[in-house]
């Protein structure tokens, strides 16, 4: 089933887009991620302007982030102290992004920078924590007991500003995840992420925080970061496609639910390296596209443009030019609402579910 888009005005097929988007939908909720560094590439893939793009996923972001995050809040685990010294660093990254953002636009470089980025960012962290996973799943497969600290301490860890943070049982320089949530905060206007991709890796071997920890409170942080690029995309370029974030919105949210339920079941080591192999699968298909096929061709199916060809869409498209303040507010409005309404929806079933095994247990014993 095609549709046009009418704000990035190319047409795309709902059902691909709907597949892809539960896909990346159940990535998320495994790995704590926003999955915004696998839809952004995927959107680009099949046609979409990466400016929309960017704009776009980012708002599809949103609601996940808030449905995801909810359901951790529900089982006590994020760090809401680390989180919001995150988001701090996170504002300030997102108002240098959007000027970085603006710059390579007016220059014509946009595209090529947002794939230059991707490819090498997902490639070095991807290898980084492979190897650091595998040697891990080594050592339990070979039962080697390896006598870890806490953490390992930088000299970043000595700088001044020391906070105890009690839920991750860590005391260290609030100035690391300011300094964190500053660098994804550039990458997320950039990129068109939620900056989980980064902030994960970070969250585990830098900043030290408990594994079972990190997914909740990087959703946290997601949240006030991509509600800041989604805000300067509206207002400023005027990318936000309703439609084609419904489209994302729709997919992924029940994505995430999947995923959240498996990742119950992994183990830290398992975590760290499933991550690895998708952070790198990512980078080396986007670099096969960037560098080794001819210019205008790809892996993926291409769609094409088109006109308007109905009502609603010339309705949205009027609306996002007119009134872009308005209309990117109700965008992110929309998706906090969805992403709220499908959290509290996915623990009533989960209450639903432990009561009826309860009784089953109670009926045999």
């Amino acid at each position: 089933m095609d549709f046009f888009l009418p704000v990035a005005q190319v047409q795309v097929n709902i059902l691909t887009i709907l597949i892809l988007s539960l896909l990346i939908g159940f990535i998320s909720g495994l790995f704590g991620i926003g999955g915004g560094f696998l839809m952004t590439p995927v959107l680009i893939f099949l046609g979409i302007p990466p400016a929309f793009a960017v704009a776009n996923e980012a708002n599809n972001i949103l609601g996940t982030s808030v449905s995801g995050a909810l359901t951790h809040w529900f089982r006590k685990t994020l760090d809401y102290k680390m989180g919001l010294l995150i988001v701090i660093g996170g504002i300030f990254g997102t108002i240098i992004g959007m000027i970085i953002f603006e710059y390579f636009k007016e220059k014509g470089i946009v595209n090529v920078i947002i794939s230059l980025a991707y490819i090498y960012m997902l490639v070095i962290i991807g290898t980084l924590m492979f190897a650091k996973g595998y040697k891990e799943l080594s050592d339990l497969k070979k039962k080697i007991v390896v006598k870890r600290k806490a953490h390992n301490h930088y000299w970043i860890h000595g700088l001044p500003l020391r906070v105890r943070f009690h839920k991750s049982k860590l005391y260290e320089s609030a100035i690391v995840p300011i300094m964190l949530g500053f660098f994804v905060g550039i990458f997320a206007s950039i990129m068109g992420v939620g900056g989980a991709f980064l902030m994960v890796p970070a969250m585990i071997y830098i900043i030290g925080m408990p594994t079972k920890l990190v997914p909740g409170t990087s959703l946290f942080v997601t949240i006030f970061i991509t509600t800041f690029v989604v805000i300067g995309h509206a207002l400023k370029f005027q990318t936000i496609d309703f439609i084609l974030v419904s489209i994302l919105l729709t997919g992924s949210i029940v994505g995430v639910h999947f995923g959240l339920k498996i990742a119950e079941k992994l183990n830290a080591s398992e975590y760290k390296t499933l991550l690895a192999i998708l952070l790198l699968a990512v980078g080396i298909i986007m670099g096969i596209e960037q560098f080794v096929l001819e210019k205008g061709k790809s892996l993926f199916v291409i769609n094409g443009t088109g006109v308007i060809d109905n009502r609603l869409s010339e309705i949205i498209l009027n609306l996002s030019q007119s009134y872009p303040v308005s209309y990117g507010f109700f965008s992110i409005i929309v998706v906090v609402c969805v992403g709220i309404v499908f959290s509290y929806v996915r623990e009533l079933m989960r209450y639903i579910r432990f009561d009826i095994d309860k009784k089953k247990y109670n009926f045999f014993k």
